[in-house]
């Protein structure tokens, strides 16, 4: 132990257990654990993401205030708040798990300079990820464009094991904080309970329970048998690596199938560290040329799951109503509205970003830039998703739309992806389909052509 006092910068690892920056941190005579409320991101984030992580701040205050210290929070532009608290306290070091996303770069190498002005040095240990964006490289020393080549080197690279939680530690606090805030929740949304312990407990029982289904189960949204885990990730509650270890040495092929969802979130960051401008714009700038539709109306309607196709609109109100969105509907309501409705992808994805508690900007931005046409995937323009046969292969019973969707919890299975089809016809309350999918399929492949010529 060092004769220094430090500040711990928590940022999207709000944990103790498995933290390198922590641990690091925690080598001196004093450490303050800090978080600050960035105006930048909490003002444009939904009210679900925002007490979410209020839920998750107020977690690790309470794993902190166990250890007879507690998380002192401030709130404004970090450049000026974090040299604040360094100095408060009168730290030589501020610690951080280092962020490769466009802003997060940008505003640390910010206050890296102030700090370095204050006589303080930024200290950078791990990341998000269990092999940080730009390690994992071709023979030629390039980054990946493709996920598969990736996704084997990415394991073959391979990543260190878990760190134990720090001990004896002398905990700094500052006199001058805030208060956790808590946004209050409209009526009917609830969201899952946020912190490590959280996160640990429910890994530990998905595991135990449904992981080995995971092969099969993944793509059914009636099952609800995915993990969830995206969430605590996203928020740091739980480390990735902390994952693979608890899954070292299983070969089923379900976890194998599991391992390569980890690998596509970090392939995804590594392809916007290297491409950061892909957060807003092309990935493939070829598709700029295309012709897209002005969003209104029927942006509208797919926000509020009023678009007449089932599956559609029950991810639609799922998302509201929780926060959360299956994977598979996620795919097929992305499709629906950039290759049905012919609106630029950029619309959607902010609305995610928006409401998804697990919303991560590598991940969401490309994720609707590979459903969109212009992102990773070679060809992927002509995989344009039917919302009604989707529906009925992955939600055979109509379990989740009846979940999400009371005007049609009366109809038969065979008539829940069909409503119209029902003997009495279209359920009052109902909206019949906003568009023909059929049309507005071969007017989305004959709006690539145009682009392609």
């Amino acid at each position: 132990m060092t004769d220094t006092r430090t500040v711990m910068w928590f940022r999207r690892d709000l944990r103790l257990g498995d933290n390198p920056a922590l641990l690091e941190a925690c080598e001196s005579e004093g450490v303050l654990p800090l978080f600050v409320l960035d105006p930048a991101l909490w003002g444009p984030a939904g009210v679900p993401r925002r007490a979410y992580l209020a839920a998750s701040l107020r977690a690790l205050d309470a794993s902190l205030r166990q250890r007879r210290a507690g998380l002192s929070v401030v709130r404004g532009d970090p450049v000026r708040q974090v040299v604040l608290a360094a100095r408060a306290v009168g730290a030589s070091r501020v610690h951080i798990a280092a962020d490769y996303g466009p802003y997060g770069r940008r505003r640390d190498a910010d206050v890296g300079e102030a700090l370095e002005e204050a006589g303080i040095e930024l200290v950078r240990t791990g990341s998000p990820y269990a092999v940080a964006p730009g390690r994992v490289l071709n023979g030629s020393g390039s980054p990946y464009k493709v996920y598969t080549p990736f996704s084997r080197a990415w394991a073959e690279h391979g990543w260190r094991g878990p760190v134990d939680p720090p001990t004896d530690v002398h905990w700094l606090a500052l006199d001058d904080r805030v208060d956790i805030p808590d946004p209050a929740l409209p009526d009917g949304i609830e969201l899952p309970e946020a912190g490590e312990r959280a996160a640990r407990r429910r890994w530990q029982e998905y595991v135990a329970s449904d992981l080995g289904d995971y092969e099969t189960g993944r793509d059914r949204p009636d099952q609800d048998t995915t993990s969830r885990m995206s969430i605590h990730l996203k928020w740091g509650e739980i480390h990735p690596r902390t994952m693979l270890a608890d899954l070292s040495g299983d070969t089923r092929k379900a976890i194998g199938t599991y391992r390569k969802e980890l690998a596509w979130r970090e392939f995804y960051a590594d392809v916007l560290f290297q491409r950061p401008e892909t957060a807003r714009e092309y990935l493939r700038p070829e598709f700029a040329r295309m012709q897209y539709d002005d969003p209104d109306p029927v942006l509208d309607a797919w926000k509020r799951g009023r678009t007449g196709y089932p599956v559609v609109d029950a991810g639609m109100r799922q998302l509201r109503a929780t926060g959360w969105m299956h994977n598979r509907v996620r795919m097929i309501v992305a499709s629906f509205l950039v290759k049905d409705l012919h609106v630029e992808w950029q619309h959607g994805a902010r609305h995610f970003m928006r409401w998804l508690v697990d919303g991560d900007l590598a991940s969401n931005q490309h994720n609707w830039q590979w459903v969109a046409g212009c992102g990773t995937d070679a060809a992927p323009f002509f995989r344009i998703f039917n919302p009604t046969s989707q529906g009925k292969k992955f939600d055979p019973q109509g379990e989740y739309v009846k979940r999400w969707v009371p005007e049609l919890r009366h109809l038969d299975p065979q008539h829940v992806h069909e409503p119209a089809s029902a003997p009495g016809g279209l359920p009052d309350g109902y909206p019949a389909p906003i568009v023909d999918h059929g049309e507005e399929r071969a007017e989305a492949l004959a709006r690539l052509e145009k682009i392609k010529k």
